[in-house]
């Protein structure tokens, strides 16, 4: 074992697992780095904010507006508040030629809120520079609280800030995350004796610098430190979904060119298109591993990380060569597109219609014309549920295996199913739908319950092992995330509801950034600072900017938002002979 003091700077490199470059795995040999300093963050002068515009509102806005100030390709003016996300997305602006509009310091009708300035200036103090170039955004700065692993990047947490980065003309930052992380993709990943999947990306990643040899280190982690020792199975969708949101604001696609990239898309998507002893297109995850990020009994085949999977491989698609090894992984993914999206439209799907069907279910059915395919007690089914549906209105459910169905409405998954197109048309409005007849239960009076309903008492307490930070209505266990704002606003506007997202705005604008731009608020309706969260939280500032800026300029929905495959099969289940009416 190395010495940290006897190291000479031709001997660090080796003795830290790393190479020349700076780059190390937390895991490998055991160094104490508390001799290092962490890079410090820069404070830069935040946008100007432009003169203001009020004579129009989103709603009032037509098409032919967005047309006449270079924002999209021509078409028949009709006003947003009509338009459908396939009518929509086809005629965004071209990335070559657009600019960056929505941002504070050069688009006039930008909203002047205060807490706009407030947020940039925030957002930019939480930069993290390695080797003098930005690379990411710390997950929180909170001078109050100890900062565990809030000082770290995480890739999920990055998304919304790249995103308010690509809007405002930055790009620079964005490039700089996706190479980077790159770049610790290709370490060796090891948990005690164990070596991870080539293809992982890091759950996230510390700079770290030493003032005397003036050298910066980056410090990766694939699990090997997170709470539940989890690898984290969204942080590569993530990346490959923010490697397309870079190509089509910027429209350099020399990125998404090179062969490392290329061939870190190629990794990422082996290991989930592997052949396996799996029966369903869907991923097998472990409890704790993306977001609900601690044991909330998500294992299994959770919704967010299917509709993630789902908008990578849609991304994927859009990105990867058809050359060598890239035509090949194609067709696996348009195999995988297909046979994924009937099964989540078929068997995720849940509405008052599929509600009292599954409500009237016959159990141990045998043979493939079988309707109860996953045999599903109809007894298990929550009450809560029944008061819960509505009869115009539906969502995607939060789990479905043999014998099992997780009725619980979980945020991130409905909201990227509408994002990727997994959700039809009928099912993205049906969503929005929900948000509308269920307001107080899923918005509350702060944006936006990660999940809903929450665990209690004894189911609590066998669910989660007792875990005190997902205690009822706290943290995982439906708190409310102000970050989920951002894909609720996308998800408005790519149903044509941008009325929804700007009733959600304005409670966010009450009091988030008075309270600090808090982690999470606990609560049935969100009124109370998490017990735990943490302030300056990155992402809440970041998703509120985000969350402005498409609001007012709708044009950016075309980074984050995929047009339907009309391709796709649509579900339609043949009844049993066992079955009566």
């Amino acid at each position: 074992m190395y010495s940290l003091n006897s190291l000479s700077v031709d001997t660090l490199p080796e003795a830290l697992g790393r190479t020349n470059d700076g780059y190390y795995n937390a895991a490998d040999n055991g160094i104490d780095f508390t001799k290092f300093l962490e890079v410090t963050t820069r404070s830069i002068p935040i946008p100007i904010i432009a003169p203001i515009n009020t004579s129009s509102t989103l709603d009032e806005r037509s098409l032919s507006e967005i047309i006449s100030s270079g924002l999209a390709s021509p078409r028949a003016p009709r006003t947003l508040e009509s338009v459908k996300s396939s009518e929509c997305l086809e005629a965004l602006l071209s990335p070559s030629i657009r600019s960056s509009g929505g941002t504070p310091h050069d688009h006039p009708s930008f909203e002047p809120h205060p807490m706009i300035a407030d947020a940039w200036e925030a957002l930019r103090r939480s930069l993290v520079y390695f080797r003098a170039k930005p690379v990411g955004t710390i997950a929180a700065m909170d001078p109050t609280e100890e900062s565990l692993n809030y000082n770290q990047v995480f890739v999920r947490d990055f998304v919304p800030s790249a995103l308010a980065f690509l809007m405002n003309g930055e790009p620079e930052i964005v490039k700089n995350f996706l190479l980077k992380t790159l770049r610790l993709q290709s370490i060796e990943k090891r948990i005690d004796c164990f070596t991870l999947g080539e293809g992982v990306m890091p759950a996230s990643f510390k700079v770290l610098h030493d003032p005397v040899r003036k050298t910066d280190t980056m410090i990766a982690d694939f699990g090997e430190s997170a709470i539940g020792r989890v690898a984290p199975v969204d942080s590569g969708f993530w990346w490959i979904i923010l490697l397309r949101a870079y190509t089509k604001s910027t429209g350099d696609h020399s990125l998404a060119d090179m062969p490392d990239c290329q061939r870190g898309m190629r990794l990422i998507l082996t290991l989930c298109l592997s052949d396996g002893f799996d029966t369903f297109p869907t991923l097998l995850c472990a409890d704790g591993c993306c977001m609900t990020d601690r044991r909330m009994g998500i294992y299994g085949y959770p919704i967010e990380i299917q509709s993630l999977f789902f908008m990578a491989l849609r991304s994927a698609k859009s990105l990867l060569k058809p050359e060598g090894e890239g035509r090949d992984l194609l067709e696996r993914i348009d195999k995988r597109l297909h046979a994924l999206s009937f099964h989540m439209r078929a068997y995720f799907w849940l509405d008052h219609t599929q509600l009292n069907n599954i409500y009237r279910y016959k159990t141990e059915e045998y043979s493939h014309t079988a309707v109860n395919k996953f045999n599903v007690i109809p007894d298990s089914i929550p009450d809560w549920v029944f008061d819960f549906m509505p009869i115009k209105g539906g969502y995607f459910i939060g789990n479905v295996s043999p014998a099992r169905m997780d009725f619980r409405w979980f945020a991130i998954g409905n909201c990227m199913a509408i994002l990727s197109s997994l959700a039809t048309p009928e099912q993205a409005s049906a969503i929005m739908d929900l948000f509308e007849a269920r307001w107080e239960e899923l918005v509350g009076d702060m944006p936006l319950k990660v999940s809903y309903p929450a665990l209690e008492g004894h189911e609590w307490r066998i669910v989660t092992g007792c875990d005190p930070k997902n205690t009822r209505w706290s943290y995982h266990n439906a708190g409310s995330w102000p970050v989920l704002l951002w894909m609720l606003t996308a998800a408005c506007i790519k149903t044509g509801r941008p009325q929804i997202a700007r009733r959600a705005i304005e409670q966010v604008e009450k009091r988030l950034s008075k309270d600090g731009w808090p982690e999470y608020y606990d609560g049935k309706l969100g009124r109370y600072i998490g017990k735990q969260a943490r302030k300056f939280q990155t992402w809440s500032i970041a998703g509120y900017l985000v969350a402005k800026m498409m609001l007012e300029d709708p044009s950016h929905l075309g980074m984050i938002g995929l047009e339907e495959d009309k391709k796709m099969m649509k579900p339609g289940l043949t009844r049993s002979a066992s079955w009566t009416a």
